[in-house]
């Protein structure tokens, strides 16, 4: 059975093959069927409105071609899978670790990704959260100008390849985070608007045009996100989804989209048996987004927190330019780490207003909060796409690692690599593939990058994708292999003391020096120190053992605690 939604449509036909025509009965609210003798898994098909050029189906399950090519009949009952044993995740205590299909490995491929899950497994992280994996335009693509949104992009291995990439997470133990894009959709191949009202009529974003969350037959939009999303969690068993950019949502209506999918969401975990999580990207500071419904929030699972990143970020680099500006002091690097938000209806000199809202600290939990050192945006949004140094990252993750939040890494990060991660496109129609670095650099006015022209590369170019991949062979080399071994000591310390993964913010303190750079975390009966300054600090506390120290120089005596510059320790007081 074919069946499309086109309300507005006079006449559709299903196209078979490239060739035979069939036409398509219109039945209630706008639904289009048809039955096609013969068509079954791996047909080839695409539907015509009123006569015109033949479009992938809105909710293909597979593009072998492209986005501009036909859909193909795919069935999900095919599959057999191995993760019978797998009762889900949960987030609290976990670790995710963000990766990239493409330049995760050299393949780029999720068989190749599912070949590097023992590395996971050692490091100690719980979900791998993966970037949005709908197709894209050409071969290669951060994934946030997908279309075609039910589909998997076919250079990963198409649908059967995440299936078989969930299938070995769990038997390794690893849950399945999944990006997902609802607030737009890319600038090529997206044909939803031949079909019917997805896209708003007014509203847009810097991405492009919003989708049509509140006007005329947006029930049914509404039903096309739901169900997307119903689908990765029930067809292809991933445990949660990342929802990108929700503050760029246009939703009027007093249910709010995030509040309706939350609900279906929760639903659907009753009927599997398993925990599923939603996570928000949202640029809000606004707590109600992780408040349950039935205390008048929306009840996600959890949100991003920029701003733990922006105060670690500058408290270890030193750098304040753009959004960075209002962090840096070690005042908001002792506020986020209890806080969670800096802003928190404070004034943003970044955005020229004040911003965010207060996080009640006794009754929402840290792990709500999804933090970071690292993230694709973070590096990427970068005109020479470089990360963190060594020294920085170790600083970074010893703070965001004993933090009460959900730490997040991002691939490479656990051991400095040295690769970069850019921005890269593959747009196939030459008016995208000419523009793209000068729409770019326009995204990012005001953001202190004022050699972007001449530093980013072109995200056209190959070379750009391939700079982008992981060196595996870095995590064993000198250098490396260090920060990889204190990446796995903070995971395993954090696994090992319960106070360390207590998410009760009301029960976390921190005392600091703005002159001299050091802080002093207060994790139950753990004290987590950290020297930023140039100098060596004595600090006075009492250590009856010093747990994990970034620096053997790291000294503890009778009444006091020793830190050379840069330095991180965790240490239990007497």
């Amino acid at each position: 059975m074919f069946e499309v939604w086109a309300p507005t449509a006079g006449r559709v036909e299903v196209e078979i093959d490239k060739a035979e025509r069939h036409e398509m009965v219109r039945g209630p609210g706008g639904w289009w069927t048809a039955e096609v003798p013969g068509a079954a898994h791996g047909t080839d098909y695409a539907f015509s409105v009123d006569g015109g050029e033949a479009f992938p189906d809105p909710r293909t399950r597979w593009q072998p071609y492209g986005v501009f090519g036909p859909s193909r009949v795919y069935d999900h009952d095919r599959y057999a899978w191995n993760d019978q044993g797998w009762r889900g995740r949960t987030l609290p205590g976990s670790v995710i670790y963000e990766l990239h299909v493409g330049t995760f490995t050299p393949e780029g491929t999720f068989d190749a990704a599912a070949g590097k899950l023992e590395h996971l497994v050692q490091l100690g992280v719980g979900y791998v959260e993966l970037m949005p994996v709908p197709p894209v335009p050409g071969r290669h693509n951060w994934g946030y100008d997908g279309v075609d949104l039910y589909a998997v992009h076919e250079e990963y291995g198409g649908p059967d390849g995440l299936k078989r990439f969930a299938d070995a997470c769990h038997r390794a133990g690893i849950g399945v985070l999944l990006d997902v894009v609802y607030n737009h959709l890319g600038p090529s191949g997206n044909f939803l608007a031949q079909f019917g009202p997805y896209l708003h009529d007014s509203a847009s974003s810097f991405w492009g045009q919003a989708i049509n969350l509140d006007g005329k037959e947006s029930d049914e939009v509404r039903r096309y996100f739901v169900g997307n999303a119903v689908q990765w969690l029930r067809d292809f068993h991933i445990d949660g989804l990342r929802l990108d950019a929700v503050h760029a949502f246009h939703d009027k209506r007093a249910v709010h989209f995030l509040e309706e999918l939350a609900t279906e969401v929760d639903a659907l975990s009753a009927t599997l048996g398993r925990p599923l999580t939603l996570i928000a990207e949202a640029d809000l500071n606004d707590p109600r987004l992780v408040t349950p419904r039935e205390a008048g929030g929306y009840g996600l699972a959890a949100a991003w927190d920029d701003d733990v990143h922006h105060a670690l970020h500058s408290a270890v680099s030193g750098e304040r330019h753009g959004y960075y500006g209002d962090f840096g002091s070690m005042a908001a690097l002792a506020k986020v780490l209890t806080s969670a938000y800096f802003h928190d209806g404070t004034f943003s000199t970044f955005r020229g207003r004040t911003h965010g809202r207060p996080v009640d600290r006794l009754r929402v939990p840290g792990h709500r909060f999804v933090c970071f050192v690292q993230n694709h945006d973070q590096i990427g949004n970068r005109a020479a796409g470089d990360r963190l140094p060594a020294e920085a990252l170790r600083l970074g993750a010893g703070l965001l690692l004993t933090s009460p939040f959900t730490p997040m890494l991002f691939m490479g990060e656990e051991w400095a690599a040295s690769t970069p991660f850019l921005f890269f496109t593959d747009h196939v129609e030459p008016h995208l593939a000419q523009g793209e670095s000068e729409r770019r650099e326009r995204e990012f006015v005001g953001f202190g990058y004022d050699d972007w022209a001449g530093t980013a590369p072109d995200p056209q170019d190959e070379a750009t994708f391939h700079r982008s991949k992981l060196d595996w062979t870095e995590p064993a080399a000198p250098g490396h292999r260090e920060v990889l071994d204190w990446y796995r000591a903070l995971i395993r310390l954090r696994r090992d003391h319960p106070d360390l993964a207590d998410p009760r913010l009301d029960r976390v303190s921190a005392e600091f020096s703005e002159d001299d750079r050091w802080i002093v975390v207060t994790r139950g009966s753990l004290r987590v120190a950290a020297n930023l300054g140039g100098a060596p600090v004595t600090l006075p506390i009492a250590v009856a053992e010093v747990l994990l120290a970034s620096d053997e120089k790291v000294t503890a005596h009778d009444a006091s605690l020793t830190l050379p510059p840069r330095s991180l320790a965790v240490a239990r007081p007497v």
